[in-house]
């Protein structure tokens, strides 16, 4: 249910990502990579497809290097009119800048997500709206994702549950995303189940997941299991194995071994 309400979440979000996209594309920051189409409105000769340079620049006809690197598609429009029109080329010139590709402003998207990548940030885009863009998070994905941002040269690392952040409708740390910022979707945590039951091995553990319910998780006791008796493998805080005789409504903790026995009647 928690992943339905997530997936449903990160659906929306991504349409309305999609809605907004024409109105935000003046917000694109051009730099290194990126794929231009342009033109000048009556004069077809002048019209370029170009990539950014790693210094930052464009070529462009009878005006030579233009240095776009950090300036907003319409700042851009306007800086190559401007050279156009001061060099005697064109009169009011009226330059149109289509970025088809988007290789300089990107959030990786990595881990347990659908279609982990690379993905353009044009315009604004939060931490649902890329996870929306990446399939959202997949079947063996946990509820909290890590986000890792660089500001001001300083970088930060940051855990948030998303699924709590859905359930809550409470979107104050659905934050916007810069160019470089890094999401990493973590393995949903385990426990292993052996003994008696009819799926023994390695079981998603579900928040407050008790040993009968973990018991029902392993698709139950076999015809000789027992549910009396059963008990946990779990590492201490130093490291040292314990093993510990458990009641059905103990609560079960990540990577926990739980051992059911054969009935002895």
């Amino acid at each position: 249910m928690k992943k339905l309400i997530l997936w449903l979440a990160m659906a929306l979000s991504m349409v309305m990502a999609l809605a907004v996209r024409p109105v935000v594309a003046a917000d694109i920051v051009l730099g290194s990579g990126d794929v231009l189409k342009i033109s000048v409105y009556g004069s077809p000769d002048l019209a370029l497809e170009t990539r950014v340079s790693d210094s930052g620049s464009i070529t462009f006809p009878l005006i030579g290097q233009v240095a776009l690197g950090g300036l907003t598609v319409p700042a851009a429009e306007k800086k190559i009119g401007s050279m156009l029109e001061s060099g005697g080329y064109v009169k009011r010139a009226q330059v149109n800048i289509l970025v088809t590709q988007i290789q300089s402003q990107q959030v990786s998207v990595l881990g347990q997500v659908n279609r982990p990548g690379r993905y353009p940030v044009d315009g604004k885009r939060s931490l649902m709206d890329m996870l929306a863009q990446a399939g959202g998070i997949g079947p063996e994905g946990g509820d909290s994702v890590t986000l890792i941002r660089t500001r001001d040269g300083k970088t930060t690392r940051e855990v948030i549950d998303v699924v709590q952040m859905v359930q809550a409708a409470d979107f104050g740390r659905d934050y916007q995303l810069q160019p470089n910022d890094i999401i990493f979707v973590e393995r949903a945590p385990r426990f292993y189940i052996y003994g008696e039951v009819q799926h023994p091995g390695p079981v998603r553990l579900e928040r407050g997941m008790t040993v009968l319910q973990g018991l029902s998780a392993g698709g139950g006791l076999t015809p000789r299991g027992t549910e009396r008796g059963m008990r946990i493998k779990r590492k201490d805080a130093n490291g040292q194995l314990q093993i510990l005789n458990v009641k059905h409504d103990d609560v079960i903790q990540v990577d926990d071994i739980v051992y059911v026995k054969e009935s002895l009647f």
